[in-house]
């Protein structure tokens, strides 16, 4: 019996579609088809090899190393070559601008009052226009902000609420299990100085089993900020802002508001017989070991306290007087930070700490200066910053090997000119979110995340 057509026709298709199948299955396993994905854009070992026939070209002109690679790349070839990171979505951040809806946003105004600080900006302090309707005010003024709906501690952390009867309790709390019974007297004569409020909050935060309280209903909520490495709570906030994607309210170090007011003149003269610059006055031993292990292979110039190489801590602007921010006034080192860096190819940048997602100034300071970092940190960096634009040390087998790279970098100006093609073709990849979960934005963020709460009609926890 011979099978109606219209079953064979579908037999046909069935088969036609199970052989494409199979052919797609050996093309990707044999290599020849790829789809683009995020690990593929990070660039490995070979990733960071120079063309081995390539004449050494050393050079000290920025702006013609540039014009050599328009001319032999590119943008077009650029972005063509880093195209699949348009669409890439990093876990990295928080969904930011526009992703959240506006309809959670439950306040027209919000006032934050920054009331513990060390560096967080006065340049921060300001009246903001923020979306779906939302005014921000941000400020360190208890005059402006009479009625704050949040205050906003950074790195000293909000401090203990003592109320009524529970006031009293933690006052004998505190008299009988921190210093004992001769000491109530006092503490009760003088618990409302601020000596004692913070005696009172340095007993409170290493845990002796005491209730640790916070705000009641109709108070401000309050805000903590901790962005050193190990973004520790206080158990004392509502918010907490730190720089990794699972905290409240993300601030990574990305943004310019916290680095203004520098010299920003940056040379397109690069030196071609020191190639490395590199700063510290925080002498961690690692940290010092690894500078050590590579600044040994590279002519470099070491500025601050540790591994200081030209003669004292001052000397930046004996080297570079065009770096001067202000003739009439003492110099400080931040002044001129950025115009030392842009003498030189490359920005040794070290973290203090490696951990996820712990990407600080030391990077973004070098990426700014118009140099090319080369980094040793966090291990997903590559999500904060554009593509092609650092060199990630520990993609390298050895400092042996890294250094050589280097040195073979210095003198190829096309290959060189391509670390800053990123800032010449137009911003990619993930670093669009990396700058607008910033300290820049966060005036604007925080807001919002106070008004989806309520502000002081949250309800206490």
């Amino acid at each position: 019996m011979t099978p109606p057509h219209h079953l064979l026709k579908s037999l046909n298709s069935y088969t036609i579609a199970l052989m494409l199948g199979f052919a797609l299955l050996i093309l990707l396993l044999s290599g020849i088809l790829e789809f683009p994905s995020v690990s593929s854009l990070i660039p490995s070992a070979k990733g960071y090899r120079l063309q081995a026939n390539s004449t050494p070209d050393p050079f000290s002109d920025l702006f013609g190393a540039f014009r050599k690679w328009d001319a032999q790349v590119g943008c077009s070839q650029f972005r063509d070559k880093h195209k699949g990171l348009v669409k890439n979505r990093s876990l990295a951040f928080q969904e930011i601008d526009g992703e959240l809806g506006c309809g959670e946003v439950e306040m027209g105004h919000v006032s934050v009052l920054v009331e513990g600080w060390t560096w967080v900006p006065d340049n921060l302090d300001n009246l903001y226009s923020c979306r779906c309707g939302l005014s921000c005010l941000w400020t360190k003024s208890s005059v402006l902000a009479d009625k704050p709906d949040a205050l906003l501690f950074e790195t000293v952390s909000p401090p203990v609420q003592l109320h009524g009867h529970a006031e009293w309790r933690i006052l004998d709390i505190l008299s009988r299990e921190a210093f004992g019974e001769k000491w109530s007297k006092w503490i009760r004569a003088f618990k409302f100085s601020i000596d004692v409020a913070n005696l009172v909050n340095e007993v409170m935060s290493h845990d002796k089993g005491i209730c640790k309280l916070k705000r009641r209903n109709g108070e401000p909520l309050r805000v903590y900020m901790n962005l050193e490495a190990g973004r520790k709570r206080s158990d004392r906030e509502d918010l907490f802002i730190s720089y990794h994607a699972k905290d409240d309210v993300q601030a990574t170090y990305a943004g310019a508001l916290f680095h203004n007011n520098r010299n920003y003149q940056l040379s397109s003269y690069k030196n071609n017989d020191t190639l490395v610059y590199w700063s510290s006055s925080r002498c961690l031993p690692q940290r010092n070991k690894l500078a050590i292990a590579l600044l040994k292979l590279l002519p470099h110039h070491s500025f601050g306290k540790c591994l200081n190489n030209v003669g004292g801590l001052d000397m930046a602007l004996t080297l570079y007087p065009d770096c001067v921010k202000d003739q009439n006034s003492a110099p400080q080192w931040w002044d001129h930070l950025h115009c030392a860096m842009s003498h030189y190819k490359f920005v040794l940048a070290i973290e203090n700490t490696v951990t996820e997602s712990y990407v600080t100034e030391k990077l973004f300071y070098a990426l700014d200066s118009g140099a090319v970092p080369i980094y040793f940190g966090a291990p997903n960096v590559w999500d904060f910053v554009p593509p092609h634009s650092i060199i990630d040390g520990t993609k390298f087998a050895s400092m042996e090997e890294l250094a050589s790279y280097v040195k073979g970098l210095a003198n190829d100006p096309i290959a060189y000119a391509e670390y800053h093609a990123w800032r010449r073709c137009g911003v990619m990849g993930s670093y669009v979110k990396a700058r607008a979960a910033s300290l820049d934005t966060l005036p604007c963020r925080l807001c919002e995340a106070v008004s989806r709460r309520g502000g002081r009609n949250a309800r206490a926890l």
